[in-house]
């Protein structure tokens, strides 16, 4: 396995980096290498919070439309691009986990306003998808559909780091002036997040990567070594961003396939990638953070896992309101019952009864109604 290091002719061989370490990212200190990846529909504020009080060096939001903030569209500026305060704060473990915002499209003019915009909004580092499957944003011309075109994405990324830099000086500008902004010292890093490729074999994903970084200026790039068109099925070809690591004079941030903490490490070593970012593997699972880090070895109790739920459920009502958050938390609720330990009969049954919740109050009862090794009491016998 390599090590992420190169050898030396002469002196020691210098220490490989730990999953632990900090390191920049562009103007930024990171605090540690494993990080949240953008989680398209679900990385909202509270969902980045979650993974920062469990470790998480950096969180990335949920993909952001370049076109909805253009034209202002209320939600996507009401709830979207909110960044909560205490996502600003230092977590349990001590530190501060910077929040960037992922945006997507494919209008570099569009773009450049969008960056600017995420930054008067408070985001730390701007992310452009241009790995997204899904064929309603590869058909206008995002997402993964950019690796087929790679002047206009490296236009987009371009146009992204020119708004954000504007964004970032006219906060300067204030702070001079006796405004209150703070932060405005330094860049904002733009990076991408791409695939390997559109299919299976093809590797544009690799060749791009090079050009947004020598023609773009990108900071940094998170690469997912699988097709588009695989989605998230098959191996990934970790051999393939081995080779990124070598050759690109920036950071790669590895994704895909993460799913325990035994594959993390084993991936990071491989690649000698600069981080890794947890993607599918933390739905509904913020203890891999720790288990990463070497915070914990185990997975979580039952009783964690109702009082990690409980949390999810005010935090989502915070951002939604209750009647909202009921209806939206129904894709949650799987991904908890499932670390609950419980036999099919009886994940079954509590899965089923947290779907019918009308309101989130009676979903609560049904927490509180789950014997100590969390089964429904009425079904324990």
């Amino acid at each position: 396995m390599r090590c992420g290091c190169k050898p030396r002719h002469n002196g020691p061989v210098a220490r490989a980096p730990q999953l632990t370490d900090p390191w920049r990212l562009g103007p930024l200190e990171i605090p540690n290498r494993v990080l949240l990846a953008p989680l398209a529909g679900i990385g909202n504020w509270f969902v980045r919070l979650q993974a920062k009080r469990y470790g998480a060096g950096m969180a990335v939001s949920e993909m952001v439309s370049s076109h909805a903030i253009h034209y202002r569209n209320e939600r996507t500026l009401r709830e979207l691009l909110r960044i909560h305060p205490d996502e600003r704060r230092a977590g349990p473990h001590g530190y501060r986990a910077p929040t960037a915002i992922q945006l997507f499209g494919q209008e570099p003019e569009i773009m450049r306003l969008a960056a600017a915009c995420a930054v008067a909004a408070g985001a730390e580092a701007i992310d452009i998808n241009m790995g997204c499957p899904v064929p309603k944003v590869c058909r206008t011309g995002s997402g993964a559909a950019l690796l087929g075109d790679p002047a206009r994405a490296v236009a987009v990324a371009r146009a992204a780091r020119e708004g954000a830099a504007e964004a970032r000086a006219g906060e300067a500008g204030g702070s001079a002036a006796g405004g209150t902004s703070g932060g405005a010292a330094g860049g904002v890093p733009i990076t991408v997040k791409l695939r390997s490729g559109q299919r299976p074999g093809d590797t544009s994903g690799f060749e791009l990567a090079q050009r947004l970084v020598h023609d773009a200026g990108v900071a940094a790039i998170g690469f997912h070594p699988r097709s588009a068109a695989v989605h998230h099925k098959g191996t990934p070809d970790y051999a393939l961003a081995a080779r990124l690591v070598e050759v690109l004079p920036a950071p790669v941030i590895l994704t895909g396939g993460l799913h325990d903490a035994e594959a993390v490490r084993a991936a990071f070593a491989q690649t000698g990638a600069a981080a890794v970012m947890l993607a599918r593997g933390a739905l509904g699972n913020p203890w891999l953070f720790e288990q990463v880090l070497g915070a914990r070895e185990d997975g979580p109790t039952p009783a964690e896992v109702r009082a990690e739920l409980r949390w999810v459920m005010d935090r989502a009502a915070e951002h939604l309101g209750p009647e909202r958050a009921a209806r939206y938390l129904r894709k949650f609720y799987p991904w908890y019952v499932a670390r609950l330990g419980l036999d099919r009969t009886h994940a079954t049954a509590l899965q089923q009864s947290l779907h019918a919740a009308p309101d989130l109050a009676r979903a609560r009862r049904l927490l509180e109604e789950l014997d100590p090794a969390g089964r429904p009491v009425a079904l324990a016998a």
